[in-house]
């Protein structure tokens, strides 16, 4: 006499192996046991030993019990024969474990397929202009050696990332850090202090005090992106005690590192932002002629949806990111007047 719910036990063991859903095999579908259930069934039945597929599902011995009494249930037979020299597949048992065991392989498969078509793909960056220009890029060298199997594509844009729109995988951020329904991480923070050319500390009007702006150019810096607590010249030059001096002439540009190049060049005085300028004060292209940085309230936050934050390619980006600011060097004398 066949064993009762043997037949149940065939078919859920056959869907299990089949390879992919049609409209026919959907109905089937929707009468498997849970998959946590069949899952402890072929880990406990590999080891015949329910303590110790609780040691490899990282669950208790309780838990691996429980959701094999669960599935013994849904498919109204014995799947293992209890004695006191422990566990053996009873006929139902034996019966069902080649087609979970063929099934989850096929899992497995189609999981390790996707998820090598997702690291081949490249990971796309957006990223504000100025950090991409200042920051990111003259980095991008270490990131490529460290993970030469990820290409890396950045979209340097000032729009904040629609990620269920765009083909985007995480982006770097300039703001607030308030970005409802996304994994957000505090990177860098930001302040603010004048620079310019080296040439511009000699000469007939050396900058060597915030009056002598009297005689220079101030280069603005109008980004689309400031912030209220982010000072332009004529906050500046209030707060340094000069307030008389006329703050609006000047050129403009609307990024950041328009505005450092400008500098760099030698046509003027700019407001620049730390992280920004941090390399062009390292190698002696920009120097800090006086006056105290001030602190912005916006920083630089890693960003990116739940869904894709622990993708391999983002994982791994994400961690280099972490390790080039706990490596950057932290020279004080540029920090200072």
């Amino acid at each position: 006499m066949p064993m009762p719910g043997l037949a149940a036990l065939r078919s859920a063991a056959s869907v299990a192996a089949a390879p992919a859903e049609t409209p026919a095999s959907a109905h089937r579908l929707s009468r498997l046991p849970p998959l946590t259930a069949l899952r402890a069934f072929v880990v406990a039945a590999r080891h015949l030993s329910f303590a110790r597929a609780a040691e490899e599902l990282r669950v208790t011995p309780a838990a691996v019990g429980q959701q094999i009494r669960q599935l013994e249930a849904h498919l109204g037979c014995s799947l293992f024969d209890r004695n006191s020299r422990g566990l053996r597949l009873s006929e139902a048992g034996s019966a069902l474990l080649p087609g979970l065991s063929e099934g989850f392989e096929r899992i497995l498969e189609a999981v390790a397929q996707m998820s090598s078509r997702a690291t081949a793909r490249p990971l796309t960056v957006s990223v504000t202009p100025s950090f991409a220009a200042k920051w990111l890029v003259p980095r991008l060298e270490k990131f490529n050696a460290a993970f030469p199997g990820i290409d890396v594509r950045i979209s340097a844009s000032m729009a904040l990332v629609d990620f269920a729109a765009e083909d985007v995988d995480c982006s770097i951020r300039y703001g607030s850090g308030a970005y409802p329904d996304l994994v957000v991480e505090k990177l860098l923070a930001e302040s603010v202090f004048p620079v310019c050319a080296p040439a511009l500390l000699a000469g007939a009007h050396p900058l060597d005090h915030p009056a002598a702006l009297a005689h220079h150019v101030m280069l603005h810096d109008d980004s689309p992106d400031r912030d209220a607590s982010c000072p332009d010249w004529r906050m500046w030059l209030r707060a340094a005690g000069i307030p008389e001096l006329n703050a609006e002439p000047g050129p403009r540009f609307n990024q950041s590192s328009l505005v450092l190049e400008a500098a760099i060049a030698g046509h003027g005085v700019a407001l620049a932002k730390a992280q920004l300028a941090l390399s062009d004060l390292r190698a002696g292209r920009l120097v800090r002629p006086f006056g105290a940085a001030r602190r912005v309230e916006f920083a630089y936050y890693f960003v990116a949806p739940p869904e894709r934050s622990d993708w391999p390619k983002v994982a791994a980006f994400r961690e280099w990111l972490r390790r080039e600011i706990r490596e950057q060097p932290h020279d004080d004398s540029i920090f200072t007047a």
